[in-house]
């Protein structure tokens, strides 16, 4: 039974790893460094697209955060107990990063439906249009209540030109499930197109 136990506190040691992590590479190596190198630059440019695609940029996340967990975390934490434990633990690392991976997308690409989905979507819609120096924690809010980069949104205004699909409705209009928590801003390119 503590071998299990024991098991259990390694897996969510690693996901709560991966959350530190994910605040930290979002903050520091994707915005502080405001351009320079490679990660920062796909994540500005991700700003300005506002949209989520599987390419080449993502395969290459996966196998570094796969490397970084079964390959540094798991022989680091096999060093202090044993193999079982240290695996477990880059499984609870690797599992904090599937589940980022996947709200992070969901965000973008379909309408929240359970309260959490509401809630990253809105963290991180905050961040994204006009705050990108709070909210850097995409699937938990934890360390930027810490490193007190945390801001709750009263209503996320959304540039026009930037809307995600799920959000408007046919006629260009925030769907009236969305119109407590986001607004459109500024003009579209069809509006621009014909000015």
């Amino acid at each position: 039974m503590l071998t299990v136990a024991l098991h259990l506190l390694a897996f969510a040691a690693g996901v709560v790893a991966w959350t530190l992590a994910e605040y930290g590479l979002h903050r520091v190596a994707m915005h502080a460094l405001r351009g320079k190198g490679i990660m920062s630059r796909e994540h500005l440019e991700h700003h300005v697209r506002a949209s989520w695609s599987f390419d080449v940029n993502h395969i290459l996340s996966w196998i570094g955060m796969l490397l970084v967990g079964f390959g540094l975390l798991a022989p680091a934490a096999a060093a202090l107990t044993s193999w079982s434990m240290g695996f477990t633990l880059a499984v609870g690392w690797a599992a904090g990063y599937v589940t980022y991976e996947y709200q992070h997308a969901r965000a973008h690409l379909r309408a929240p439906r359970w309260r959490y989905h509401r809630w990253v979507a809105r963290h991180h819609f905050h961040h994204h249009f006009g705050h990108p120096n709070a909210n850097h924690g995409v699937s938990v809010p934890w360390w930027d209540h810490v490193f007190g980069t945390y801001e709750r949104p009263e209503i996320v205004r959304v540039p026009r030109r930037l809307v995600i699909g799920w959000l408007v409705d046919d006629d260009g209009a925030v769907r009236r499930e969305w119109a407590d928590d986001y607004e459109l801003v500024g003009r579209n390119h069809r509006d621009e197109a014909t000015a």
